[in-house]
C-alpha cells in the first residue's frame, strides 16, 4: 500500500505527472489497484466521459477499486482524480462531429469520416501529435539500454501480433540487416510456443503489443521468462501487461480511429533501435581496428532499412 509519506506528496496536475506516478508507486498498490490504474490510462476518454459505474463496469471490476486506487494516489476520491481527464478535453471542439481520432495529446475532431481525403488531414495530424510527443520524451526513453540489451543477445526473438505484426516484421527485417541475428515468432500454424522454444538466458525476446493485447504475445512473454530469457517490451503503458516483469519498457502511443491504430510512432521507434544498434556496431569495430577515421568504418549507406 502506499505510505502516509506518499499520500502527503503533491499530487498529479496532468496526465503525465500521473502516468509517472503511478509507475513510481506501481509495486506499492495492491494488485486490483494496479488493474484500475492501467485501465484508466489505457481508456482516458472514457474515465473522462463516463461515471464510475460505467467504467467499472467496462474494466469488469467494482467501483470501490477505483476508488480505492484514486485515494492510494492522493486524490480525494474518483471524482477528483477524474477531473485530471476531464481537463484535456475542455479545449476540445464540442461532440457534435460523428468520429473522434484519440491520440496521445487529446482527440482530433473529424466531422465527415465518408471523406477519405478529410480522414487523411486528420490522421495525419493526430500522428505528427503523436510524433511530436514521441520526440519530446526521446531522453526520458532507456534507448541505449535497450540497444545494449539487443546487443548483447545470442539471439533476438521478436514477437508482434495483430496490428503490431507490422512493426515486429520491420524490427526482425531491420535487426537482421544490421548484423543482429534476429527472428520473428509469427505464430505460423498456431506454433509461436514451438518458435520460442530455443529462446534461453543468453537470448532477448522483444515484445511489440497494443490494446486489446494478443494472448498469443502474452503467452509467449510468460514462457520466455520461465526459460531465461531478458524481455524487451515496447508497449502502450509501463503498467501494460506486456511490460510486467520486463527487463526494459520502451513507451510509446500511437493515433486511433476507432479500430484502426497509427503505427506511425511504433515504427520510428523501432527504426532507432536499429539505427543505434547499425552505428554501435561501426563505433565498436572502428575500435578493434584501431582507426579513428570514417573511412575504415563499414559504408551505412546499403544498409536498406
Amino acid at each position: 500500500m502506499v505510505t502516509k509519506a506518499n499520500k502527503k506528496a503533491p499530487k498529479p496536475t496532468n496526465l503525465d505527472e500521473l502516468r509517472e506516478l503511478i509507475a513510481r508507486e506501481s509495486e506499492r498498490l495492491t494488485p486490483r489497484m494496479r488493474d484500475a490504474a492501467r485501465h484508466a490510462l489505457e481508456h482516458p476518454n472514457d474515465v473522462a466521459l463516463n461515471s464510475i459505474a460505467s467504467v467499472a463496469a467496462a474494466a469488469g471490476m467494482a467501483p470501490s477499486a477505483f476508488v480505492r486506487m484514486a485515494k492510494a494516489l492522493g486524490f480525494d476520491g474518483y471524482s477528483d482524480l477524474q477531473r485530471l481527464f476531464i481537463a484535456p478535453l475542455q479545449d476540445a471542439v464540442k461532440p457534435t462531429f460523428r468520429e473522434r481520432i484519440r491520440h496521445y495529446g487529446g482527440e482530433q475532431a473529424l466531422d465527415n469520416p465518408a471523406d477519405p481525403a478529410e480522414v487523411l488531414q486528420a490522421f495525419s495530424q493526430a500522428n505528427i501529435v503523436s510524433l511530436e510527443h514521441l520526440a519530446d520524451d526521446a531522453a526520458a526513453l532507456p534507448l541505449k539500454q535497450a540497444i545494449a540489451l539487443i546487443q548483447s543477445a545470442r539471439m533476438v526473438y521478436v514477437v508482434g501480433l495483430r496490428r503490431s505484426y507490422a512493426v515486429a516484421a520491420y524490427l526482425t527485417y531491420a535487426l537482421n540487416r544490421v548484423g543482429q541475428p534476429a527472428v520473428q515468432l509469427n505464430g505460423l500454424g498456431g506454433a509461436i510456443a514451438e518458435q520460442a522454444f530455443g529462446a534461453n538466458e543468453q537470448d532477448l525476446l522483444i515484445a511489440v503489443s497494443f490494446p486489446p493485447y494478443a494472448s498469443d504475445t502474452l503467452a509467449v512473454c510468460e514462457q520466455v521468462r520461465a526459460q531465461g530469457a531478458k524481455r524487451l517490451a515496447i508497449t502502450n503503458a509501463f503498467l501494460s501487461p506486456v511490460a510486467k516483469d520486463a527487463d526494459l519498457v520502451l513507451e510509446v502511443n500511437d493515433a486511433k480511429l476507432l479500430g484502426f491504430r497509427s503505427l506511425t510512432s511504433a515504427l520510428c521507434l523501432a527504426q532507432t533501435l536499429a539505427m543505434g544498434l547499425a552505428f554501435s556496431k561501426r563505433t565498436q569495430r572502428a575500435k578493434r581496428a584501431g582507426s579513428k577515421g570514417r573511412g575504415a568504418t563499414p559504408d551505412l549507406h546499403d544498409i536498406d532499412c
